[in-house]
């Protein structure tokens, strides 16, 4: 009888551990998941499914397998059965329920949001390759070893297709939304977001690229990558801002979404990611555009506070028209009404538009103050004794320079400002 018991052992232990260990493993919540069950679950369904499977693979592996295995190693120690054959047939129906929902995972339709949560996954699944050595030893638990050996691979390898899905879309991102006053658009913010949790993974990062790489290109891989989407980005905004039919308004959303980039970079990890290059780089891009959002926008106004080459000023009027300078009473009138019909559309089209920061803005509010101000104030005091001097003055003269001052201060607010606020997807 004692002999038909030690016979029968090893298929006791397999029943009686199995069914334990399976029960343990229900008990935790764990389901066996297709590709297919998993292709059709909503996101937040399938990011809470993923979070609770690496909790359990944690448990599963550090508590219960590594558990079993010292009974199992306990019951046959020094008998002449095959320890690690037994333990092999009596965890291969666990361990391929917690594998296949990795599997199910990593082989899903590949989607940008996917791609932290891959790394999740690849991150536990390294931080327990020691424990799945010892547990799994021996020739009988190969399968089971080379089966997570396989899944720590296979979840690299697609998370490594998602950050190249990821430069792709961002590149060919079509959305239709335009940001009418010129702000941060949702692209942008998105994909600034994404680039800082992707610094939350260094470690991880590089870790999935020695999977690939070899010797020091790990080191610069992350910065290969990030310098890639970043520029994807700036060809996208590119390709956005030309939507837009007033040139102006072109020059300053770039102004705004490069600004955000190089601010975001400046307060991030990616700022020793991307170097000062970089940052350099792109605030003279800032620069240029806040200088062709000036000339653009002006432009006209200015050339109405000119009277050089006026109609008047070149001796054809008589001398009754003319003032001092020998500039016609009737080319510095439509100059003052040029000015003011110009400067009032600007207020009421451009007190609309955004510029989120608060520096920024000031800045380029300053920025056209020193050039429109003392303009102002020079043809006031050059020609406003010609009109002041006539009916209605007012008419025409219709913004003292404080007042032109102040209403500068009223550009770049728009309805709200701040951080965008619709959230984008890919």
């Amino acid at each position: 009888m004692l002999q038909n018991l030690q016979l029968n052992l090893p298929s006791f232990f397999r029943e009686s551990r199995g069914s334990a260990l399976e029960s343990s493993l229900r008990k935790l919540g764990v389901e066996k998941l297709t590709k297919d069950d998993v292709q059709k679950m909503q996101w937040e369904a399938l990011e809470a499914k993923i979070g609770n499977w690496i909790q359990f693979m944690r448990i599963a592996v550090k508590l219960l397998l590594t558990g079993e295995r010292k009974i199992c190693d306990q019951i046959f120690e020094g008998g002449n059965f095959n320890k690690d054959q037994c333990f092999a047939e009596m965890a291969t129906n666990s361990v391929v329920t917690l594998l296949s929902f990795g599997d199910a995972v990593a082989k899903s339709k590949r989607s940008p949001e996917k791609l932290f949560v891959l790394l999740d996954m690849y991150e536990v699944m390294r931080e327990l390759q020691p424990e799945i050595e010892v547990v799994f030893e021996g020739k009988a638990c190969s399968e089971m070893r080379e089966a997570a050996l396989g899944l720590t691979k296979r979840l690299a390898q697609t998370a490594q297709e998602t950050f190249a899905d990821f430069e792709e879309a961002v590149e060919k991102d079509a959305s239709k939304t335009i940001v009418q006053d010129g702000t941060v658009h949702p692209l942008t913010s998105y994909v600034i977001n994404y680039v800082k949790f992707l610094f939350d993974y260094q470690s991880t990062l590089k870790l999935l690229f020695q999977e690939f790489e070899t010797g020091n290109e790990t080191e610069s891989q992350l910065a290969v990558v990030t310098t890639r989407i970043m520029q994807a980005l700036q060809n996208n905004l590119d390709g956005k801002s030309k939507q837009y039919k007033d040139p102006a308004l072109t020059h300053l959303f770039l102004m705004n979404n490069v600004h955000y980039m190089v601010r975001s970079v400046r307060r991030s990890e990616a700022k020793d990611i991307l170097g000062d290059d970089w940052i350099q780089r792109h605030r003279r891009i800032v620069q240029q555009n806040a200088n062709q959002y000036k000339r653009v926008a002006w432009a006209k106004v200015l050339q109405a506070l000119s009277v050089q080459g006026a109609p008047g000023s070149t001796g054809s009027s008589t001398p009754a028209d003319l003032n001092s300078s020998g500039v016609s009473r009737a080319v510095i009138k439509e100059r003052f009404k040029a000015f003011n019909t110009q400067f009032e559309e600007l207020h009421a089209k451009q007190s609309l538009w955004i510029v989120p920061d608060q520096e920024l803005r000031e800045s380029l509010r300053l920025a056209i103050a020193e050039v429109l101000l003392p303009a102002y104030r020079s043809f006031i005091k050059r020609f406003g004794n010609v009109v002041g001097s006539g009916k209605n003055p007012l008419k025409y003269i219709r913004y003292s320079p404080e007042l032109v001052d102040k209403l500068l201060n009223e550009f770049f607010e728009g309805q709200q400002y701040g951080e965008p606020k619709h959230q984008h997807r890919l």
